[in-house]
């Protein structure tokens, strides 16, 4: 069974950081992108940040050059870096694993969420 468990997660003041983390196990990590995500309370959820199997990777405009992604296949595990937080950037952060779908982008499985706050 797949499953993706994020820690990293707390209270900061704004321009604080914090390095999220993500354990993936039940499936070929390495052959995987993964993703995350972020979703403030009674918002929409938002794409945050992406990383293919071959390390490229994506951000939101509104992160780029705060927030630095990378993934560690020994560890079967994915980080998110993010610098110079701020309040805008208060939400549930949730982890995400690509199907692989040959028809594009579909992330299929989500982990639990932690939770940042910036105040």
């Amino acid at each position: 069974d797949v499953q993706l468990v994020e820690s990293g997660g707390g209270s900061v003041q704004p321009g604080g950081s914090l390095r999220l983390s993500c354990a993936a196990s039940g499936f070929t990590f390495d052959d995987h992108d993964m993703g995350w995500f972020r979703q403030a309370h009674g918002d929409g959820c938002e794409l945050v940040s992406t990383i293919s199997s071959e390390r490229s990777t994506y951000y939101a405009d509104s992160v780029k050059g705060r927030f630095t992604i990378s993934r560690d296949n020994a560890k079967k595990a994915v980080y998110l870096q993010l610098n110079s937080l701020k309040t805008g950037d208060t939400a549930m952060y949730y982890c995400a694993k690509d199907s692989g779908s040959r028809f594009g982008w579909y992330f299929d499985y989500w982990g639990q969420g932690t939770q940042v706050t910036v105040s």
